[in-house]
């Protein structure tokens, strides 16, 4: 009996391209990406040993339903082999975002939205009469006249959200405005990575969970192959146990059969 089957392996699979465009975001964030790297190359591994598994599967007992799926797990399985060694911050195979379950592809596409760049360009002078010149020239002028000073406003994090007015703002106001925008900026790098975090923990379970299923299966087969070894010995019992009544029947009946012959011979002397 088998201990695993094609299903399993495709939800592992999914697991590891989760895995991996994670650590393709947290590339892409320039964060570290190593803290992935052990429990990506486990998954690889049983993903490979599950595949051989299959595989001597197939060449002991033929099986069209496992056999159809194989050139597919092969070939997952080298794809993601390759970006993992690859190390690149984008997919070099479509394998890596699609998912084998559709009911993961919400998951796929949260994990493949690329996070919101800011432009952390500012402009500003340290000295303050330059600044008061510049801030009373800005008054006068419109925004056409003065592109970059537009160019510091490129984004709402809200869209609802009422547009700064930017030309009530001095240099050093602008200054400040930005450096506000850059410490909420990583504060959403830092949410961004403790979500990355749970996602890893989730994988984790997910792989535990897949280790504690196929030691159960496990245990249920071994259960059934004892039931049964047990159920042909028994069986054989009784076998042994007809063949004998019917021998012993016949004996019986002769047995019989003479005592009633000799107490009619006692009774007609």
């Amino acid at each position: 009996m088998s201990t695993t089957n094609p299903p399993q392996l495709f939800l592992l699979a999914d697991h590891i391209k989760l895995s991996l465009l994670e650590r393709q975001r947290a590339i892409s964030l320039n964060l570290s990406p190593n803290s992935q790297d052990s429990q990506i190359s486990r998954s690889l591994e049983q993903l490979r040993s599950g595949i051989e598994s299959l595989e001597s599967q197939v060449t002991d007992h033929e099986d069209e339903s496992i056999s159809s799926q194989l050139p597919r797990l092969r070939t997952q399985l080298h794809d993601l082999t390759a970006q993992f060694d690859s190390h690149a911050a984008t997919p070099t195979s479509p394998t890596l975002t699609q998912p084998n379950n559709p009911s993961l592809t919400r998951d796929f596409a949260a994990a493949q939205k690329k996070p919101r760049t800011v432009s952390k360009s500012v402009r500003f002078t340290d000295d303050p009469s330059r600044a008061s010149l510049s801030h009373a020239d800005d008054d006068d002028d419109d925004d056409d006249d003065d592109p970059n000073r537009a160019s510091l406003f490129p984004y709402r994090d809200d869209p609802d959200e009422a547009p700064v007015d930017q030309d009530a703002m001095s240099n050093q106001q602008i200054h400040a405005y930005h450096s506000q925008v850059i410490r909420d900026q990583d504060e959403q790098l830092d949410q961004l990575g403790h979500s990355i975090g749970r996602q890893r923990e989730l994988s984790m379970q997910i792989g535990d969970e897949l280790d504690g299923q196929v030691m159960l299966l496990d245990d249920v087969e071994e259960g059934v192959d004892r039931h049964q070894a047990q159920f042909h010995r028994a069986r054989g019992r009784l076998d042994r146990f007809s063949r004998k009544a019917r021998e012993n029947w016949s004996l019986t009946v002769i047995v019989v059969l003479i005592v009633i012959l000799v107490l009619l011979i006692v009774i007609t002397k």
